[in-house]
């Protein structure tokens, strides 16, 4: 296992923990995730977490991604992040860097008086997440699939960057910058192990190519 100074340890985690649901936004262990903090609730929720040891956000994605809700139904499993960067700005907002530590399962939801909203977490289900190791990726045909997916979607990428991300990261890395729909973002959060997150990956993005394709082929 390879932790760094300030990774907390599996029985240090919080009981309880502020949520920030936000649709079609995926947050991964390892992986990091910028994030402009301007609602005055969550203004409060980042105030809070800043005066804790953990300094931990939870991610997670509303059920429905189009809801206009106040208090959306959210899904259960999210990504713990530590807030590992911030800055204020001069409208009085936050810039925030969250690095993703664990994935969580959020439990009952615990009412508050500052406006965000907060859950008993269960740490249990996802303690394999505190590890790395090698990973088995089939890279040959994720990179193929990742070019053309890439064109289709106007996106760019430094390629020989991509050919040297060791594959974690570049799991993690693609997993959350890909125009995936949010159910698509959510199965790829609860993928058990990185390498299932891994042909999951493929899978979703040789769909996207056969879905274009086939609606070409209609056109015509």
């Amino acid at each position: 296992m390879r932790t760094g100074p300030f990774d907390p340890r599996l029985e240090d985690l919080p009981a309880t923990v502020p949520a920030f649901p936000l649709a079609s936004v995926l947050l991964l262990p390892r992986g990091k995730l910028p994030l402009r903090i301007f609602e005055p609730r969550y203004l409060a929720m980042t105030t809070d977490a800043l005066a804790t040891p953990d300094r931990l956000i939870v991610m997670v994605q509303p059920v429905d991604p189009d809801s206009r809700a106040k208090v959306p139904e959210v899904y259960r499993t999210g990504c713990a992040g530590r807030i590992v960067s911030f800055s204020e700005t001069d409208e009085g907002h936050y810039l925030l860097t969250l690095q993703g530590v664990m994935r969580v399962v959020l439990g009952d939801e615990i009412r508050t008086t500052r406006g965000y909203r907060r859950f008993s977490a269960d740490w249990s289900v996802f303690g394999e997440d505190l590890k790395q190791g090698p990973v088995a990726l089939d890279r040959q045909r994720l990179i193929i699939g990742l070019r053309q997916y890439f064109r289709l979607h106007g996106l760019s990428a430094n390629w020989d960057a991509i050919e040297e991300t060791e594959e974690e990261r570049l799991i993690t890395s693609l997993a959350m910058i890909c125009p995936f729909e949010a159910n698509e973002k959510q199965a790829l959060l609860e993928a058990t192990t990185v390498e299932e997150r891994g042909r999951l990956l493929i899978t979703l993005i040789e769909m996207a190519l056969l879905q274009h394709k086939g609606g070409e082929a209609a056109r015509h």
